[in-house]
């Protein structure tokens, strides 16, 4: 019977009740799930346990307790489990509707959050299709940097191939998308734009629906709602803020700083060359032949990026920047349709068979150790030249705007595993900067730092801290070169690995204290020995992972950076981090 008719039925036992509910609500200093009976008019209590909620409630529960003066601040904030705010900054499904409706397939749930719409098999029809105000999900055997477009324009992503921290999860959580990646049991047909899983065969225009937190794939569409945050999460939030050390942020600045950002950790440039607009300038930079040619190239690019850099230190204010130098390998930006290749041709004056000559030569047979990060700029140092440039010319003109800020570039090398290859990248920067900054008469300081991203980089930490001002430790690609796995191919063996309990938990969502943390603790130490001064931060997406803040957090790391809609997250967890070492 309904509580209401047990105080008319049993007044004595509903009394007892609520002085018992009362003791036990006081005692455990939480929202309590409490069975009893009522037998001959006699109340008995059987068990209670601290009741399960959902986030919306778990927020509200703990600013209740606050204000019955139950708590205190700092034990609301130890109450909230950071990775349940996922659910409140996202799209999620109706709940009636989910609840009659059967999975056809799953994979990894990448990103978070609820999308439907009809299927689309490139990028560029998914901007078609977005143009028609189509709601449309982007499915692919995996994506790359030139898909990005595509992505935006999608409700969610679902890839055949890759991991937690492959391109499209990393992407895709940057930009608060559903994504869901590695689903093996898909059989792909991209050419004929088909797919087949859980026994039926999907066209281009079919309707599908994605859970990008439990990796569900829905045949059809399951409506959604749109994510709501209560008054609550502010105030936890701010009672975060009081006990945490910094947080920083990657890529969408104004996005970040509306989450609580205190900086960006991380800028990939490399995002910003595939707009319409520049790609062809990059990619005549990429097969020009001689190096006048790539300068000319490079003077089209440069003023593009410097507008894209102003406009992030406007959304960031004089909060830290880390912005890192060009990453991948070149080939991921040559063109691979026929029109497209023609097109560059005619714009280098170059034959079409030269075109794909040099696109052939491109081909590594492991990108991911090959020619990138800080080795392009050693190949290449106008490369280099260029970025700094579209770096130190942006800083200084919004701080000419805005003198009250702080404006301080913090310039990242990428890929580092010798002090040597660090000295020369750097070198080329330092000259570049300093023309500058001494040309403009400005006081503006500047760092230069790297990515610690390569075991040996670790290992010679107190090598490399000669050279470098501050360390950030990209935890993806030190995660798979201390394991020896690709994350993109990783999702077809670690379940086996899951079952078998040789892993606990995926070494790309949740930090590997033992093996990889290792590493990161020395060389935060021999780094600091070097240098004491030297910053230290994540940019990883361990960043986001409440376990692996509290790691950061132990071994002095300075900051975490995390995609934009992981911030509230990062906040939350290094919150507790602080909270509970100061109460250890």
């Amino acid at each position: 019977m309904p509580i209401s008719q047990m105080e008319e039925k049993f007044p004595a036992a509903y009394a007892d009740f609520v002085k018992v509910c009362g003791t036990l609500e006081e005692h455990y200093r939480d929202m309590q799930d409490m069975e009893f009976t009522v037998e001959n008019g006699k109340l008995y209590m059987l068990q209670c346990r601290s009741g399960k909620r959902t986030a919306q409630a778990a927020l509200k529960i703990a600013c209740d307790l606050v204000d019955e003066g139950m708590i205190s601040e700092e034990q609301a904030v130890l109450m909230i489990e950071p990775r349940n705010l996922d659910t409140l900054l996202h799209p999620q499904f109706d709940a009636a509707a989910l609840k009659a409706a059967t999975p056809i397939g799953r994979g990894l749930g990448a990103s978070p959050g609820a999308a439907c719409g009809k299927i689309v098999f490139s990028a560029e029809d998914a901007k078609a299709w977005a143009a028609r105000k189509e709601k449309v999900v982007l499915v692919r055997l995996e994506t790359s940097p030139e898909d990005i477009e595509g992505m935006k324009a999608a409700q969610g992503v679902l890839t055949v191939r890759g991991g937690m921290t492959s391109h499209a999860a990393v992407v895709a959580r940057g930009m608060g998308e559903c994504c869901v990646s590695g689903c093996g049991d898909i059989v792909m047909d991209e050419e004929n734009k088909r797919f087949t899983l859980g026994g039926k065969e999907f066209h281009e225009g079919d309707a599908i629906s994605l859970d990008g937190s439990t990796g569900n794939i829905y045949d059809g569409i399951i409506p959604t709602v749109d994510a709501t945050i209560a008054g609550e999460f502010g105030r936890i939030m701010g009672w975060a803020d009081k006990y945490r050390t910094n947080a920083d942020t990657p890529a969408d600045a104004a996005r970040a700083v509306e989450l609580g950002a205190q900086g960006i950790g991380l800028t990939r440039t490399e995002h910003m060359f595939f707009d319409a607009d520049r790609i062809a300038a990059f990619r005549e930079m990429i097969c020009s032949d001689t190096l006048e040619e790539r300068v000319a190239a490079l003077a089209k690019i440069e003023p593009m990026q410097r507008a894209d850099f102003e406009g992030i230190y406007e959304a960031m204010g004089d909060r830290p920047v880390t912005i890192r130098f060009l990453d991948p390998p070149l080939h991921e930006f040559v063109p691979t349709d026929e029109a497209d290749i023609e097109a560059l041709a005619k714009a280098q004056g170059k034959s079409v068979e030269r075109i794909k000559s040099i696109i052939a030569s491109l081909h590594e047979f492991n990108p991911m150790m090959g020619h990138r990060g800080c080795r392009l700029a050693v190949t290449y140092p106008e490369i280099a030249e260029m970025q700094t440039r579209a770096v130190i010319k942006a800083a200084l003109a919004v701080r000419a705007r805005h003198p009250e800020w702080d404006i301080r570039p913090e310039i990242m090398i990428p890929l580092v595993g010798e002090v040597k290859e660090l000295k020369y990248v750097k070198d080329v920067v330092v000259k570049v900067a300093d023309e500058l900054i001494a040309a403009a008469g400005s006081p503006m300081k500047y760092l230069v730092g790297t990515m610690i991203e390569i075991p040996r980089a670790a290992l010679t930490a107190d090598a490399i801290a000669t050279e470098a001002e501050f360390f950030s430790f990209g935890t993806n690609d030190l995660t798979q070169m201390t394991f020896g796995f690709s994350r993109d191919d990783a999702g077809k063996f670690l379940g086996a690995y899951y079952d078998r309990k040789i892993y606990e938990s995926d070494p790309f969502a949740r930090l590997d204290q033992a093996g990889v943390g290792k590493l990161v603790e020395m060389a935060c130490r021999l780094g600091r020995q070097t240098r004491p001064d030297l910053h230290l931060g994540i940019c990883g997406e361990h960043g986001g992972d409440p376990s692996s803040v509290e790691f950061c957090h132990k071994v002095g790391l300075d900051y975490v950076s995390c995609s934009p809609f992981r911030v509230p997250i990062a906040r939350l967890a290094a919150a507790q981090a602080a909270i509970k070492e100061k109460n250890a």
